[in-house]
């Protein structure tokens, strides 16, 4: 009650202006802040970086399982470095603290969705929190991904983004010296071999005007040119590919070299020995041993070593991916490679990286390679044998969720490789999540900040809340009995929340996705956003290749990152599960804004082949009443009915960005599922989803912050329950939260029976609708101390706006009897001119 008096009074007395004028008015990021904390860092010497960083470690980020990848972060006091953005980094960076915000440089071995899946939400959030720069290095498609990304992402000012081929001369700065090495590899000659990665072994015939998107498809037209000069050429069949500016042949490694660090000055020692020590004279002579000279004291020579430690001549750590047998032989006899397996380098190597799957590794050349550099040498191994839980906190909520309701809240699990581990003479580290390996000041591994799952310790934590027994027991016993029913009558459809957050992805949340179960062996997804299939790994652990198979189509809202992105690992890994089930490959259908396609086209015809898979259905296309002219749309439109046994799929226009859709099913059983997408409250999207048997509808603000809805051009909670009202929806799920609301949204007065709150992972049958209201009451238990600590926000909010109204009015009142009297025409101007800017508001 006091909430919603504080809300009424601040529009009463601002007329809403006071809230919407302070948002349009919040500054930009400051860059210059960045610059400031970097110089600080580097301290007076600045730039020049003379002496050697203190600390650098070398930290797994993602382990290279199947469902989060291989990448590296690198730290030292003066920069923060990346190997590699699949899918997922930036949420798993963002669970563990690794600070995004101070990354220099990112490093990318290969033009491959599984290095760069996550580089473009990477790129956006470096932007938005205002880095002035980040350097790229590694294969020359680089630039032509940037370029790309732009389609969905707009200009990206305010960053400086430099791209640094691996053509360009060593990188150095204050940390290390990183040389590129690219290793060009050839075609495997058994495509089985790709399984482990995410490559994409297009059929024989991909040129099939089935399998391509429209005729005059860039993508049919350049594989034609090559399929001709294949012929033409058939001494050239076994070289590296290459198709315009697209090379899947090139490999970069990367060797780098930290700078040397001067030793120590050993103060005790030079007491003894009687030196100035605490004096101005004491200067020189540090400079001097820490240069290793020797020094004069009172007629006697002082060797450097005596009072010095010596100088740190900086190790060495090799970064290599061998993604396939077609690289064994590049990466085996590369000359730069060898010569730090031979000793001619001063600096020994202290650690090699290796992104390579089991096959290879068994491979008897690479296994003699890698063994070449020595027993001094760590390996750090990163693939899908790596048993590591990355995303912890999901697993934690999750299982804690599950005490609620078993059913509705499953127990995640992971992907197992059934690969063969390798066995190696020297020593090999199997890669764990933020799992380090110290460079300096001391050669060694650290496990202190290895993730480690205990499923127990969650679930004790979550029954010692208060109340929180009491509450999940009054929940069981209201639930009704269900009652027993032979086969699988009442599992479907099921739904499945993948993705329930917006923008980002982060540790409990991850971005838009939904996965509708229509039976055993038909699936479709809603919405793609980045970390999709990694959803799918921890929900269905090995199981989740079939469930890829039975996914025929996937819908996009609009293309907005956080609602796309994940569709090309959906698409890689769908081919891959195909392929390892021996079954054979139909085409994913796309319903989508045609501007996807322009992406989708850049990406394949610059940086990797996929697009022979896709059969576009434009979203505009199952409008309501619009004539479908082409005949290839025609056929996939039926295609998507038939598949599915749908009597209908509809999809409507909504009020959020241009060319933004909702759509609705209708099952030729009689149930009808609505999802909104990105929308405000929007008339069309009610008279589409007329008698729905359940709404999915985003709620990303909470009631009272309609007006920064309105700017954002999304829904509050009670907007989007209204919405369902109208519609005569039989249950409304209401998801894409905003991340403020990590881990539970406010509960809104208009909740009722029929209303419930997606989490991730969370799975929906019809069946459940009576029972999801009731889970508020534990709910609300489990998460009591964040719904307390957000309504202090909120209260602390609308007291500030509530003051700032008063003195905004105020202020008006005093203008108005200063004025001299004007024209009723200027007066009425005056009266609606604009609000006071030096208002501010707060998140």
């Amino acid at each position: 009650m006091w909430s919603w008096w504080l809300r009424a009074t601040v529009r009463a007395m601002s007329g809403g202006e006071a809230a919407s004028a302070l948002r349009r008015q919040r500054q930009p990021k400051d860059s210059l802040r960045h610059l400031r904390l970097r110089e600080k860092r580097l301290g007076a010497a600045g730039a020049c970086g003379r002496d050697g960083a203190t600390t650098v470690f070398v930290q797994v980020a993602a382990a290279g399982t199947r469902d989060a990848g291989a990448a590296l972060y690198v730290f030292s006091e003066f920069n923060r470095y990346l190997f590699n953005c699949g899918e997922g980094v930036q949420r798993l960076m963002q669970e563990h603290k690794l600070k995004v915000a101070r990354l220099d440089n990112i490093f990318l071995t290969r033009m491959n969705w599984a290095n760069v899946g996550g580089l473009s939400g990477m790129i956006l959030t470096l932007k938005e929190t205002g880095v002035p720069k980040c350097v790229l290095s590694g294969p020359p498609q680089l630039q032509k991904y940037l370029e790309a990304i732009k389609v969905f992402s707009g200009p990206l000012r305010g960053i400086d983004l430099a791209v640094r081929p691996h053509s360009d001369p060593e990188y150095q700065d204050e940390t290390m010296t990183v040389y590129q090495v690219p290793l060009v590899g050839r075609k495997p000659i058994n495509n089985q071999r790709l399984l482990a990665g995410s490559e994409l072994a297009l059929p024989a015939d991909e040129t099939d005007p089935t399998y391509i998107s429209g005729p005059d498809s860039p993508a049919k037209e350049k594989q034609c040119q090559r399929d001709n000069q294949s012929r033409a050429s058939p001494d050239k069949m076994d070289r590296p590919e290459q198709v315009g500016q697209r090379d899947p042949s090139l490999v970069v490694a990367f060797v780098c070299k930290l700078r040397p660090k001067k030793g120590s000055f050993l103060v005790l020692k030079a007491k003894e020995l009687g030196l100035p020590v605490g004096t101005a004279a004491i200067a020189p002579i540090i400079a001097a041993v820490k240069d290793g000279k020797s020094v004069m004291f009172e007629g006697k020579e002082i060797l450097a070593e005596e009072i010095c430690t010596p100088t740190d001549p900086g190790a060495v750590f090799i970064v290599v991916e061998c993604p396939h047998e077609g690289f064994v032989d590049a990466v085996c006899e590369n000359a730069t490679l060898r010569g730090y397996q031979e000793g001619k380098q001063e600096n020994p190597v202290a650690l090699v990286v290796h992104i390579t799957p089991e096959p290879i590794l068994r491979d008897s050349r690479y296994k003699q390679w890698l063994e070449r550099f020595g027993a001094d040498t760590q390996h750090l191994i990163l693939n899908e044998n790596s048993q590591s839980v990355h995303n912890l906190r999901s697993h934690k909520i999750q299982s804690q969720l599950n005490l609620i309701h078993p059913d509705i809240f499953p127990v995640l699990t992971s992907y197992q490789s059934k690969e063969e581990g390798a066995t190696f003479s020297v020593p090999v580290v199997r890669g764990e999540c933020l799992l380090k390996y110290q460079l300096r000041p001391k050669l060694e591994w650290q496990r202190e900040a290895v993730t480690a799952y205990n499923s127990a310790e969650f679930i004790a934590e979550a029954l010692e809340l208060p109340n929180f027994q009491e509450s999940v027991q009054k929940c069981r016993e209201s639930l009704p009995v269900k009652l027993a029913s032979s086969g699988n009558v009442d599992s479907y459809p099921e739904v499945v929340f993948l993705g329930t957050g917006s923008a980002v992805p982060m540790k409990i949340r991850n971005v838009s996705s939904t996965l509708i179960n229509i039976s055993s062996t038909q699936s479709l997804i809603l919405d793609c956003g980045e970390g999709t299939f990694g959803q799918l790994c921890r929900h269905y652990g090995d199981e989740v290749d079939q469930i890829l198979c039975n996914i025929a189509a996937v819908f996009v809202s609009h293309i907005h990152a956080d609602h796309h992105t994940g569709l090309l690992n959906i698409l890689l890994q769908r081919h891959r599960a195909f392929m390892s089930r021996g079954q054979p490959y139909s085409p994913l259908l796309l319903v989508a804004p045609t501007l996807i396609m322009t992406w989708l086209h850049q990406y394949h015809d610059h940086c990797q082949e996929f697009l022979g898979h896709i059969n576009m259905i434009p979203a505009q296309f199952l409008m309501e009443g619009c004539d479908v002219f082409k005949p290839k749309a025609k056929t996939f439109i039926h295609s998507l009915l038939e598949k599915y046994d749908f009597a209908k799929f509809q999809t409507c226009e909504v009020r959020h960005c241009k060319n933004a859709f909702a759509c609705s099913v209708v099952h030729k059983s009689g149930w009808k599922i609505v999802y909104s997408g990105d929308t405000m409250p929007c008339e069309v999207l009610v008279e589409m989803g007329k008698n729905a048997s359940l709404l999915i509808h985003e709620a990303t603000l909470e009631d009272g912050l309609e007006e920064e809805a309105i700017e954002k051009t999304h829904s509050t909670t009670s907007q989007a329950i209204e919405v369902g009202m109208k519609m005569n929806a039989e249950f409304i799920m209401l998801n894409h939260f905003s991340q403020r609301y990590a881990k539970i949204p406010f509960f809104s007065e208009d909740f009722s029976d029929k209303v419930g709150i997606a989490f991730d992972h969370m799975q929906v049958r019809f069946g459940d609708f009576a029972a999801i209201p009731k889970l508020i009451l534990p709910l609300k238990a489990l998460f009591a101390d964040e719904i307390e600590e957000m309504e202090e926000r909120r209260e602390k909010r609308e007291l500030r706006l509530l003051k700032e109204a008063i003195i905004a009015s105020e202020a008006r009142t005093v203008t108005k009897n200063k004025a001299p009297a004007k024209t009723k025409l200027e007066d009425g101007e005056d009266r609606h001119g604009a609000p006071n800017k030096k208002l501010k508001t707060a998140n």
